[in-house]
């Protein structure tokens, strides 16, 4: 075997938080650590401690009290804050809308695939000075995918593995011609945030996963019209609770120390540099000092 095959990696586990889970409660020896990045600033500080011995790192995505909306989150802040304190793992959790029947408002998707129709947002670290190209064939980690499988299925949580994630622009909702369209073409859950994170996080060799939490059908739904805000806000707090129990039990099944992922989630920057050595920026180089520093 070589090196690479049996090198061992003790996991740091990031959770990033969706509308209505702006904290995790259990983790010990916590602290709120103020991270700067050559992005800008991430959505909040980081909440940093652990959990039955494992280091775990929780970021509220939209900020605490929900400050910032999808298209204003500094994605690619919030991945460098995270992997820079050594995040090897990241759960991300989502409200999202259902687009299928079977998805019924407090059903948990364990995603697989995206489709990204956003377009105004910062998607790469890479560009003029260092490019790099990265499959996202697959975007989300298998091995992770297991993990909140086997989790939520032991809490008896509502939960379908596998599916598509249509993630938006925003900040408004679908319209209903919309809706339809992404129905027709397979899509399970419609959100907002799930992109450009789950690329970033792949250019960052952070093994990715999403849990899509369902609030309400989307508008294709005969029971839209009906449905109302205070409804959707018990159901979004409801799905926050259901995730904190889902952390708690999944952080032990990955806190051991393991080998590196078998899919290539942590190396993924291996043969995706495309600019010659001698015609890299520096200045580009040091800001990507943190995210890809094992290949530069």
């Amino acid at each position: 075997m070589t090196e690479t095959q049996t090198e061992t990696v003790t996991p740091v586990i990031g959770i990033l938080g969706g509308s209505g889970l702006y904290n995790i409660e259990g983790l010990e020896d916590t602290a709120w650590e103020k991270i700067g990045t050559p992005w800008g600033d991430p959505s909040d500080a980081l909440l940093i401690g652990k959990f039955q011995g494992t280091k775990v790192v929780f970021l509220p995505r939209h900020g605490r009290g929900h400050k910032t909306s999808p298209s204003g989150l500094n994605y690619r802040a919030n991945i460098h804050a995270l992997k820079s304190v050594g995040v090897t793992d990241l759960i991300s959790l989502s409200a999202v809308g259902s687009l299928k029947e079977e998805l019924p408002p407090g059903h948990f998707v364990i995603v697989d695939q995206f489709i990204d129709r956003s377009f105004a947002r910062e998607k790469s670290f890479f560009g003029n000075g260092c490019v790099a190209h990265v499959s996202m064939a697959h975007p989300v980690c298998a091995r992770l995918g297991d993990a909140l499988e086997a989790s939520a299925t032991e809490l008896g949580l509502p939960v379908t593995r596998g599916g598509t994630y249509l993630v938006m622009e925003g900040p408004q909702f679908s319209t209903l011609a919309e809706s339809n369209l992404y129905r027709s073409w397979g899509c399970s859950v419609i959100g907002m945030t799930n992109m450009p994170e789950a690329k970033l996080a792949r250019e960052a060799e952070i093994n990715y996963a999403t849990v899509a939490m369902v609030t309400d059908y989307d508008c294709w739904h005969e029971d839209h019209d009906a449905v109302t805000v205070d409804v959707v806000v018990k159901v979004l707090f409801d799905n926050a609770d259901k995730a904190r129990n889902l952390v708690k039990t999944l952080i032990p099944k990955l806190g051991a120390p393991r080998a590196i992922c078998t899919s290539g989630c942590d190396r993924a920057l291996e043969y995706a540099l495309i600019t010659a050595p001698e015609a890299r920026d520096p200045e580009v180089l040091r800001k990507l000092s943190v995210v890809a520093g094992r290949v530069l």
